[in-house]
């Protein structure tokens, strides 16, 4: 999320976290394109006026990209405004102030069209996968460890914590793994980590797979951690 009003960027993140997504904010495009270099996200959602950079160079800049959606949150509401939007690369327009259901269900949308188009060398046929791809019994790991496909060939894109766990969790080729382990893997301290975050984290990938019709076998193993069974 990229606002520069401070109040009102804590305030979307902190809701949409409660939605369940799992959102960074930024004032302003420089420290967007820093961390969207290192980790690409799904979707941005950005506001219009911003220092330097506006959010519609942003979009366009964003729009070259065809599998990250875009919203525009802006207080511009005029009909031309919203067109003007949309032709720079937008999914959606949604004019302040936010009602954070509706952006919530935005998000949603844009995600189910992003996890269901086929793109580059993703696997949307159900045949074999990309080059490099990692197996736990017929669930596979590809594109850099980035899409979960299941033995029918849905596909789910992971975030950046997400992706952690989840390939942890496939190294170890259906054993159980502990949640020192697993916080390791997202690069914590096992002595300074809120390990509730573990299960936040397997809770939401259950959640969207199940979104998806996907059975992901990831289960909770008391007193361990959690298991990928293959």
């Amino acid at each position: 999320m990229i606002e520069d009003e401070d109040d009102l960027r804590e305030e979307m993140v902190f809701s949409l976290g409660e939605f369940g997504f799992e959102v960074h904010g930024f004032s302003a495009a420089p420290a967007f394109y820093r961390a969207f270099a290192l980790a690409p996200c799904d979707i941005a959602v950005v506001d219009i006026g911003l220092p330097g950079e506006s959010g519609l160079s942003i979009a366009s800049h964003l729009r070259r990209n065809r599998r990250i959606g875009v919203v525009l949150v802006t207080a511009r509401g005029r009909l031309e405004d919203r067109l003007h939007g949309l032709r720079q690369g937008a999914d959606a327009y949604l004019a302040k102030p936010v009602v954070i259901e509706e952006l919530a269900e935005t998000l949603n949308a844009i995600g189910r069209r992003l996890h269901i188009e086929p793109t580059g060398g993703l696997n949307a046929g159900g045949g074999t996968a990309a080059a490099g791809a990692t197996r736990a019994g017929a669930w596979q790991l590809f594109e850099g460890d980035w899409i979960l496909s299941d033995p029918e060939g849905r596909q789910m894109k992971l975030t950046t914590s997400e992706r952690a766990v989840i390939a942890c969790l496939f190294r170890s080729q259906g054993l159980a793994v502990s949640r020192d382990d697993l916080i390791r893997a997202l690069g914590g301290d096992i002595f300074d980590f809120d390990d509730h975050r573990i299960d936040a984290i397997a809770s939401r990938v259950r959640r969207k797979a199940k979104q998806m019709g996907m059975h992901l076998p990831l289960h909770s193993v008391r007193g361990t951690g959690y298991v990928l069974a293959t």
